[in-house]
């Protein structure tokens, strides 16, 4: 394998420079560790995933196979990776989207791709768009481009790994590589070609908790596809982990899944913006986002590489991430209060709310009784033990309240 990959790292270099591995002072200072990031956002499409679909091109076109065209479906990275390297080759390629993907998206494909990719937006949800896919190659001949289940593509994103040990120099090991997975296609390769530098406990994968495909499949010994997926970490919302690339991640044990929560994933989004000016995807902030988890006591003195997968974030879902990191961080919360309906009760009320808090959102929702109406309230602080105080002078206050925070299926409804 190392040298098909080695090939592939050299064959890749007609295509862009290797990515930076980083010394990341500020991470390293919080640790008390030396954090090295992968910048795979650092790619002409700003994610790994070019890796895997030059490597695929370039072994079918090796191969002479004269293909009218080649197609994906993607909603996302891949189909802009494949659509770049169609522009390479001069080849031309169809991808599929679902009518639901953001224009922001369609658009830097169709700017990456040129004259030699068309865009066909088809069904709602990736499993129709992915339908239609394969219905076009099954009818034209145009050669698919897997995602990540295919050996070629596991081959093109293990040249990350050995860009990784040429960067560190012989003398220098990682005591731990962290490792965002989605359908496994950058795991498989990496540790694959790392092994006989790294020990299996040496290697960490980080799933969000609405896709904890990997994890649920090393729990039950065989790929498990899940039954529902969150789409909030696009670039790993996978509900099904690539057949070959389970049966190498599959001697790992299943407590080196680690499961990230959505909200601390944006904490990282927004700590990197505004520290580092990194702007990361949410698939991207899943290394560093373990980095919290693990914490300063396992990660002290060690030497941890850290790959951040891809830096293609809509600025649209700002105000959503920035809302999901405060509400991790204890910094926000919403309440229903039963308030009563009479002169100078909002001014009592005002007057409970300490010099730090901060109304965010108002609204009443009905009126609950002749002399009471409910409201929704959103409540911003500086101090999650702030809140504390607040809910010990609504208690003294005799308000009847609720926080609604934590319960995803209110907040769905009325935030």
């Amino acid at each position: 394998m190392k040298q098909d990959v080695d090939r592939a790292t050299k064959a890749v270099r007609t295509l862009f420079p290797e990515t930076p591995l980083q010394l990341n002072e500020h991470l390293s200072a919080r640790y008390d560790a030396r954090i090295f990031l992968k910048r795979e956002d650092l790619t002409p499409v700003r994610s790994y995933k070019i890796r895997g679909a030059f490597n695929f091109f370039r072994k079918v076109l090796a191969g002479g196979k004269k293909a009218a065209s080649f197609v994906c479906a993607s909603a996302g990275n891949h189909a802009q990776g494949f659509a770049f390297v169609c522009r390479h080759f001069g080849v031309q390629g169809v991808v599929f989207m679902p009518v639901t993907t953001p224009q922001q998206k369609i658009d830097k494909t169709r700017i990456f791709g040129g004259d030699f990719v068309q865009i066909r937006l088809v069904g709602d949800i990736f499993d129709q768009c992915y339908q239609a896919a394969q219905e076009h190659a099954r009818d034209s001949g145009a050669v698919m481009v897997p995602p990540f289940d295919h050996p070629d593509i596991i081959e093109g994103q293990a040249t990350v790994a050995a860009e990784i040990l040429a960067q560190l120099g012989d003398d220098l090991r990682p005591d731990l590589v962290v490792l965002p997975v989605g359908g496994g296609g950058l795991a498989a390769g990496v540790t694959g070609y790392m092994e006989d530098r790294v020990a299996p406990e040496g290697f960490l994968f980080c799933e969000p908790e609405g896709a904890p495909s990997l994890r649920r499949s090393l729990e039950a010994g065989g790929v498990v596809t899940l039954d529902q997926v969150d789409n909030f970490v696009d670039g790993a919302a996978v509900g099904r982990i690539g057949d070959l690339n389970f049966e190498s991640l599959r001697k790992f044990k299943p407590d080196q899944a680690m499961l990230l929560s959505e909200n601390a994933i944006c904490v990282t989004i927004i700590d990197m913006l505004n520290v580092e000016g990194v702007v990361l995807e949410p698939a991207g902030a899943l290394s560093i986002t373990a980095l919290e988890a693990l914490g300063r006591e396992r990660l002290q003195g060690k030497t941890v590489v850290a790959v951040v997968s891809g830096g293609n974030f809509d600025f649209e879902r700002l105000p959503d991430v920035k809302e999901r990191a405060m509400r991790h961080r204890g910094l926000k919360k919403y309440f229903i209060l039963r308030m009563a309906q009479r002169p100078g009760a909002l001014r009592d009320f005002l007057n409970l709310l300490g010099p730090e808090d901060d109304i965010s959102r108002f609204e009443y929702l009905k009126k609950s009784a002749r002399n009471f109406g409910s409201i929704l309230i959103g409540i911003e602080t500086k101090s999650p033990e702030n809140f504390a105080l607040l809910k010990q002078a609504f208690d003294r206050a005799g308000l009847r309240y609720q926080d609604i925070t934590e319960n995803e299926i209110l907040s769905n409804l009325i935030i």
